[in-house]
């Protein structure tokens, strides 16, 4: 959402689905510390990583800051529907102080130093946190890796070091899985760090639960606060013709998808050649590596035709089966059956449903992994809340609705420190949702145009909440924008000055 606010000031797709405060600045990308000059550094760290059009970013944002003091200020001054807290992002942070070195070099104590004094005037200012990332997953839109993975370790301590010497919060971390021979040694480091800098980790909590959720228990034994960000549904990919395919790369496929999409239908409908070589490309060619939210290459049988907006979804696998046809004439027919509205979604995490409830029902997760303001074509994974209400507590009883309520408000409220809010009780925030048990969750997704320089990004929006109140006010009834704009930058006064 850092981009987004600046064209978009509801909030969407969050504010359909009962959301009322975000936190942005996640996995170390903010648009501050930044001159304007050097804005472009800034749209490379984001623009492959998250998918974050350059060209909306060009068109939609107006730079109007160089430090992250001043960004927050800018911001302040911003209509919003949704409450904003804001992270300062590493990735920035390095390229504001180190330039194009920041992709390239380690960091001498100078820039240390400028990090860390740029840093503590970030959470003077309000700033709630500081993420970074270290996975192969963030690249840059020049196959590079993002600005946070250049840093040494000892660089991450530093930084998470000076939020400890102000009392600060959150610290935001993402890195990829360690290797079994290196896992237990990794968690120690991250364990040490959490208790020595006496600051909070959140981390991704996805899968794996055998692994991750004693690292999580073991840091609190030790003096720590480590919670896991969790996730519902499996975090994955959504492909359809109207945004990426896992076959979008290929030669044969890659000429037809640089055509129209009435030209794509008409050449699918009436050239039966033409779909041989695209099936038989799509089972023998070299896909090569995607990252971050782009495409995967198929797997048929955990790739879901979504057909309704909640499971049970048939496997791709499983309806080709049905129909007699290949997997990817399946998705080719259902694609033109559904005038190209049809999506298929691709888990990219193990997917396994006792896991995903085993974390969910663990003291130190909390169900947040929505990164809504990202991968806006690629993946849709702001209906994570309705999804929960919907598919694990009214279909399947996993939770009450008082529980599941509880993940969504006080639980969130709590880990981020936020303890204003959270609860229906005299003198707290009036952030409020009116919904109906039996009829809420996810619409059907669809792709819509409406970003700076026309720009695409998938929109899922809700069935069942009748109303989202933020700070008293009326801002969604029914589905519907009111013009309400009641939201507030929240700035977190750090413990010492």
């Amino acid at each position: 959402l850092d981009a987004q606010i600046f064209w978009d000031p509801i909030g969407a797709n969050s504010c359909w689905h009962g959301v009322t405060t975000v936190v942005m600045g996640n996995c170390g990308f903010t648009l501050a510390p930044s001159a304007e000059k050097d804005a472009a550094l800034v749209v490379r760290n984001l623009e492959r990583a998250e998918d974050i059009s350059g060209k909306a970013m060009a068109q939609g944002i107006k730079w109007s800051w160089t430090t992250f003091a001043e960004y927050l200020d800018t911001l302040d001054r911003l209509p919003k529907g949704l409450n904003y807290a804001a992270q300062i992002g590493h990735s920035a942070l390095r390229t504001y102080v180190m330039g194009e070195r920041a992709f390239e070099e380690s960091a001498s104590e100078d820039d240390l130093r400028a990090m860390s004094d740029e840093l503590r005037a970030a959470l003077a200012a309000g700033a709630i946190g500081f993420s970074t990332s270290r996975t192969h997953q963030h690249r840059t839109s020049d196959d590079r890796p993002v600005a946070s993975r250049i840093a040494s370790w000892e660089e991450v301590e530093r930084l998470v070091h000076v939020m400890g010497e102000l009392g600060a919060y959150i610290f935001q971390f993402v890195e990829d899985p360690p290797d079994a021979d290196r896992a237990e040694a990794r968690w120690n480091e991250l364990i040490a760090l959490s208790a020595s800098a006496a600051v909070p980790f959140a981390i991704p909590a996805l899968a794996f639960a055998d692994r991750i959720l004693p690292v999580l228990d073991r840091c609190a034994e030790r003096g720590g606060r480590m919670f896991g960000l969790a996730h519902c549904r499996g975090i994955g990919t959504m492909s359809s013709f109207r945004t990426q395919l896992p076959f979008d790369r290929l030669p044969v496929w890659r000429e037809l998808r640089a055509l129209p999409l009435d030209e794509q239908r008409r050449r699918l409908e009436n050239d039966p050649e033409l779909v041989r070589r695209l099936v038989t490309s799509a089972h023998e060619s070299q896909y090569g590596e995607a990252v971050g939210g782009e495409a995967r290459p198929p797997e048929f049988d955990r790739m879901r035709v979504l057909d309704t907006p909640v499971p049970p979804n048939p496997s791709v696998a499983d309806a080709a089966r049905a129909r007699g046809l290949d997997p990817v004439e399946l998705m080719i027919r259902a694609s033109l059956e559904a005038d190209f509205d049809r999506f298929f979604a691709q888990t990219l995490t193990p997917y396994d449903q006792d896991d995903i409830l085993r974390i969910l029902r663990h003291p130190h997760t909390v169900m947040a992994f929505s990164d809504s303001g990202a991968h806006v074509s690629q993946m849709c994974d702001a209906s994570i809340q309705t999804h929960l209400l919907a598919h694990w507590c009214r279909d399947l009883g996993a939770f009450s609705f008082e529980e599941a309520i509880r993940m969504l408000t006080l639980a969130p409220a709590r880990a981020w420190g936020f303890h204003d809010r959270g609860l229906v009780r005299e003198g707290l925030v009036a952030d409020l949702n009116v919904i109906d048990p039996a009829t809420v969750a996810p619409a059907m997704p669809k792709v819509v145009h409406d970003l700076p320089a026309g720009e695409k990004r998938i929109e899922q929006r809700s069935t069942g909440i009748k109303a989202t109140i933020v700070g008293g006010q009326v801002l969604v009834r029914d589905g519907q924008h009111t013009g309400a704009l009641p939201g507030r930058l929240l700035r977190r006064r750090i413990a010492r000055d």
